[in-house]
């Protein structure tokens, strides 16, 4: 399993690129950030910085969207950084969020959609494509690579991941929701004639390591983490005003947006979020990955037995440093394959002196 961390491109840039350069040195492999202009410091822009103060860890973001942003600009940016720091970029990309609400605005459709992802990983693979009626290439781009991977909830976002995403991204960490999500995905990739074990899986949910045996410890862990839960509501509400209640949607992701009263997203993706009040401590515990290095690596586990090939953890909370050290002490080790020095080797194959 790879990891990745999740963070908000708040100012000082110079923190979100301290931020990354830890988590490149616990052992982390993706840094992924928000993608809201409004919200918070551009992403794009960071991301340079980024590449040029690690070696190895890939960026992008956790998501952007094909209606704030100019699809052929999406795909230039992409080109310029491979071309820049080689080849360390992915494009998370969904309908859109806090980048269209706030402008007062709606997310993409499905069609909308499916139609950025094909242009921008043509144009940022060196291909050409066709585009308002005509054919339109990057002549200066060479060697450029670029996975797209989609985020979604809902049945038909999940059909379209399916048959066109390089990876998907699943923005909770429940392990019921995850294994629905998953066979949603595969059965349409394999529909749409794809091998469903090239589409890569990643889980995105916060990870917050503390002191699993104590009451005020877990409590303290969940509100940290409760503004999930709502964001997360945020696309929920969406798939239930569509789909209805007793869709195949599982309850499990739908039942508990019943008490949501509307949303601020001045606050959101921010601990203490006032309008994630109505998110009950069981999905908080459900969505996220709280408590001891233990209880992580277990469900880590039992996450990566359905198919996930990623965890990207959200730094959004106020044991930011701690929780990537012990990560990369105890739960990353862990979840690596076992590699030993030396064995005994069996007298009948040894090797005479």
């Amino acid at each position: 399993m790879d990891f990745g961390v999740v963070l908000q491109t708040n100012p000082p840039a110079s923190r979100t690129v301290d931020l990354a350069r830890q988590a490149e040195t616990h052992g982390f492999d993706h840094v992924w950030t928000f993608d809201s202009h409004l919200l918070w410091q551009e992403p794009f822009v960071i991301y340079s910085a980024i590449l040029a103060a690690t070696r190895k860890v890939v960026v992008g973001p956790m998501v952007t969207n094909p209606a704030t942003r100019d699809w052929t600009v999406i795909a230039s940016l992409f080109a310029t950084l491979n071309e820049m720091y080689g080849n360390r970029t992915v494009c998370g990309i969904g309908r859109g969020d806090s980048a269209v609400r706030t402008l007062n605005g709606r997310p993409s459709d499905l069609a909308t959609l499916r139609e950025s992802v094909h242009v921008i990983r043509e144009l940022a693979n060196d291909r050409a494509v066709d585009l308002n009626g005509r054919s339109v290439r990057f002549p200066w781009s060479r060697g450029s690579t670029l996975e797209v991977w989609v985020a979604a909830y809902g049945p038909r976002a999940l059909a379209l991941t399916g048959e066109v995403a390089d990876g998907f991204i699943l923005q909770l960490a429940d392990p019921d929701v995850a294994a629905w999500t998953i066979k949603v995905v595969r059965d349409a990739a394999e529909r749409a004639g794809r091998d469903p074990d090239a589409v890569k899986f990643c889980v995105a949910a916060p990870m917050y390591v503390g002191d699993g045996d104590s009451p005020a410890a877990r409590a303290h862990m969940r509100e940290q983490c409760r503004w999930f839960g709502g964001m997360v509501g945020n696309h929920v509400a969406d798939i239930v005003a569509r789909y209805g209640a007793d869709s195949a949607v599982p309850k499990a992701l739908t039942d508990y947006v019943a008490g949501r009263r509307g949303y601020d997203y001045n606050q959101h993706g921010r601990a203490g979020n006032s309008h994630a009040e109505y998110v009950p401590d069981e999905i908080v515990e459900r969505f996220c990955l709280l408590g001891s290095p233990r209880e992580h690596v277990e469900k880590l586990r039992a996450l990566e037995e359905l198919g996930v090939t990623q965890f990207a953890g959200y730094l959004q909370h106020d044991n930011k440093e701690e929780t990537l050290r012990l990560y990369g002490e105890r739960v990353i080790p862990a979840m690596a394959e076992t590699v030993v020095a030396t064995t005994t080797v069996p007298a009948a194959t040894a090797v005479p002196a």
